[in-house]
Parts: structure tokens; C-alpha cells; sequence
């Protein structure tokens, strides 16, 4: 190769290397739209099932109250840089709203961030060290794979019964746990499947985690307020021994995912965290701070009427069961029925399937229907099967599975 002369230096055309970690990241939620939109640039209309967005779709929209307090808070300039820890009142509102939950929760065991992704970040890179493990429920939302290994962990599945609802397989838990594991992840609903841990279940999980005085559990929340089987529970309130964080945030039950404000509200009844704590506030000082403007519409939020939510979640629940009504209709389609959060994961029952990815991208391009492949999920406990929201009108959800009923004819 000759090199190229530029202003009197030589220069090679040599590529620069990605670092391995960046390598590694997947993340089939996002990643199946590089496809889509190469269609919908060639003109195709695609009915997007892939994303968890409320806000992509009629019905659903973000509480006027809270719009209007974080506009207010733009028009007053209330827009500098918050403490790093989140706003004093709103910490002092999740407290109240944890405690409401059955444990008790103070101000200073809340720390506001940019999104429960970020939350994740920061308590794997206090946690994880080279060797140590995350333990994850599969099938689980990508970043609990795809973070852990950025600080030398790694993320060791533990099953899923999709036989059985999708409840936690506790002999499998207690199979995969050793000295090692620094986190023991509870998703709760989880995010696929739509499961809903009982507070027996999740009483059954921390008695595992009890006997490692090293590991502490991740209760991710997020979707605590779509349960609709009523027993959703707080881990932290079960919980009088094992350090529970939980994680939640305005995306979901409060339908503003663009605001990217999440918090972690620590439960440590034995005093078990004291240095893990300090390096978060460490790393939390060093990225500054959370959104100013948007944690005022969030405080609205939890401190406002409530009465909006529960016609969002009437919405919702009559959106989840028609389609798993259209679903049991469709040969080649089988789902277990979630008891919250606004997903379905479906298998993909057909034996001459043996890639879901493919059949995923199959899908999109001859039907032009959105979904996600169930193995981006988990290679090992999602594979056969396909994510879908089902937060669109019924309508469009009743196009969409026209296709897929198309598209299984074919």
C-alpha cells in the first residue's frame, strides 16, 4: 500500500481499533431498526412492535402536570446543574414513595440519574471487579449482559420457567450461586416476559442470597406500577437482612422515557455497604448531574393527582389482552399472559424455524411488522421466541397481526 502525502506528512490509511468492550455490546432492541429504517427510506410503512415507547403510539401520553412543571422550570431558568445526587425534594418524594412500599427509606438513600441504564453503570462499576459475577434472570433486558463485562465480570443466567408462566426456577438460582457473585437481579414485572414475582417468590430469593454476604440484589422496578395481577411487592420491604437497591425511574408508569431520569434507593438493614456507597457517590460527583428541568417534572409527577394512571393502564391492559386473544388464534404462535408491564414474548411454535433472528427479519421484510428476536433476550432462555409492545391502538395492533397471520401463511 502506498501512503497517502498530506501537507507534507505521510499518512497510512491504517484503521484504528475498537476496544473490545465497545465490540462486544449488543443490543437487539435497538439493533433490528437499522433495517427498518433502510425500508421506511425505500418507502414502506412499518408497523413498529420492537420498543418499549409509550410515547410512539395514540393513547398514552405524558401527564400535562408534569409537562407544565418542567416547562415551568425552563421558563424560570431553573436549568443549571443539580446536585449530583438528584434534587433534595425529589429525593425527598421517592423516599416517601419507597416507604410508602412497605420499608423505610430516607432521603440520603436516593440517588437521582440519567435513566436506569445509567443507575446499572454506576452500580457495576462500584461492584464488579475481574472474576466476580452478575447472576440475571433469562430471558432479561440486554444491558445486564452487555455492561458487567466492560468491568472484567460476567453474566451468569439463571432460568426462567416458560412452561410455568415464566416464574423463576429457584433450584436453578441456587445451582449458579457462589462467592462470587457480587448481584443476584430481580426484573419486577420482568422486562420480557411480563412475569410477576409473588412476595413468596421473592421471599424464596433472598433467602438464597442470604447465605452470600457478599452479594447484594438489584430489584429493577421500573414497571412496578403496571402489575396487574395485584401482588407486585417491593423486594426492600421484604427484606431485613440482604441489601436490596432499587431501581425505577419516570419512564415507564409515568410515560416520559425521553426524560432519562431513573433512581436507585439503597436498602442496607445491616450496614453492609458503607464502601460501595462512598465509590458511587464518587462516580455519580464525577459525572455531575441528572437533568435539572426534567426531575421538577418527574417531583409533579409523584407529588400531583394520580388519577390519569389508571385510565393509561386501562388503555393498556385491554391493548395486552387482545392480542394475547389474537395470539391464541394464530397456529405457530403460543404466549404465556403477562401479569404486567406491556409486553408479550411469544414462541415461535413452528419446528422448521431455526433461527428467530432471521425469522424476525424475514418478518420486517416481507410483512414490514417490527419485533424483536426472543435470543437477543438471552441466546440460551429466549431463543425460539419474539418480543412484541403491545402499546399501539388495536387497530394497528389488528394490522400488525394480520400480517404476522400473513406471514405465517406464506
Amino acid at each position: 500500500m502506498q501512503p497517502a502525502i498530506y501537507s507534507g506528512c505521510e499518512y497510512m490509511s491504517e484503521r484504528i481499533d475498537v476496544s473490545r468492550r465497545a465490540a462486544a455490546i449488543e443490543y437487539a432492541i435497538r439493533d433490528v431498526v437499522v433495517p427498518a429504517v433502510e425500508l421506511e427510506k425505500q418507502g414502506h410503512r412499518i408497523i413498529r412492535l420492537n420498543i418499549g415507547d409509550p410515547l410512539a403510539y395514540e393513547g398514552l401520553p405524558t401527564p400535562e402536570h408534569m409537562i407544565s412543571a418542567y416547562k415551568q422550570a425552563l421558563d424560570s431558568q431553573d436549568n443549571g446543574y443539580g446536585p449530583s445526587y438528584g434534587l433534595p425534594e425529589l429525593r425527598q418524594a421517592i423516599a416517601k414513595s419507597e416507604t410508602d412500599k412497605g420499608w423505610h427509606c430516607s432521603e440520603d438513600d436516593v440517588y437521582v440519574t440519567h435513566g436506569v441504564t445509567e443507575a446499572l453503570q454506576i452500580i457495576f462499576a462500584a461492584f464488579l471487579e475481574q472474576g466476580t459475577k452478575v447472576l440475571a434472570p433469562g430471558p432479561h433486558y440486554p444491558p445486564y449482559m452487555a455492561y458487567p463485562q466492560m468491568y472484567g465480570a460476567t453474566t451468569v443466567e439463571y432460568r426462567l420457567n416458560p412452561h410455568d408462566n415464566w416464574r423463576i426456577d429457584f433450584e436453578d438460582v441456587a445451582s449458579k450461586m457462589d462467592d462470587s457473585v457480587r448481584l443476584l437481579v430481580l426484573i419486577n414485572p420482568n422486562n420480557p416476559t411480563g412475569n410477576v414475582a409473588t412476595p413468596a417468590e421473592i421471599d424464596s430469593l433472598l433467602q438464597i442470597a442470604k447465605e452470600y454476604p457478599k452479594c447484594t440484589i438489584i430489584s429493577d422496578e421500573i414497571y412496578d406500577g403496571l402489575d396487574f395481577t395485584g401482588h407486585m411487592s417491593s423486594t426492600a420491604s421484604r427484606s431485613n437482612s440482604v441489601p436490596v437497591i432499587t431501581l425505577n425511574g419516570v419512564s415507564k408508569v409515568y410515560f416520559a422515557p425521553g426524560w432519562r431520569i431513573g433512581y436507585m434507593a439503597w436498602h442496607d438493614p445491616e450496614n453492609r455497604l458503607e464502601l460501595v456507597r462512598d465509590g458511587v457517590e464518587r462516580l455519580l460527583r464525577s459525572r455531575l448531574c441528572a437533568s435539572t428541568p426534567a426531575q421538577h417534572g418527574y417531583l409533579a409527577g409523584l407529588l400531583d393527582e394520580h388519577g390519569w394512571l389508571e385510565g393509561h393502564r386501562s388503555r393498556v391492559k385491554d391493548r395486552l389482552d387482545y392480542c394475547i386473544k389474537r395470539i391464541s388464534k394464530i397456529d405457530g404462535l403460543e404466549c404465556e399472559a403477562p401479569g404486567g408491564a406491556f409486553y408479550l414474548f411469544v414462541r415461535i411454535a413452528d419446528q422448521r424455524v431455526t433461527s428467530d433472528k432471521q425469522w424476525v427479519l424475514d418478518l420486517l421484510h416481507e410483512h414490514h411488522v417490527l419485533v424483536v428476536h426472543g435470543s437477543g433476550f438471552s441466546p440460551e432462555y429466549g431463543l425460539g421466541h419474539f418480543r412484541m409492545v403491545c402499546l399501539p391502538p388495536i387497530e394497528i395492533l389488528a394490522e400488525a397481526f394480520d400480517r404476522i397471520e400473513q406471514f405465517l401463511g406464506d
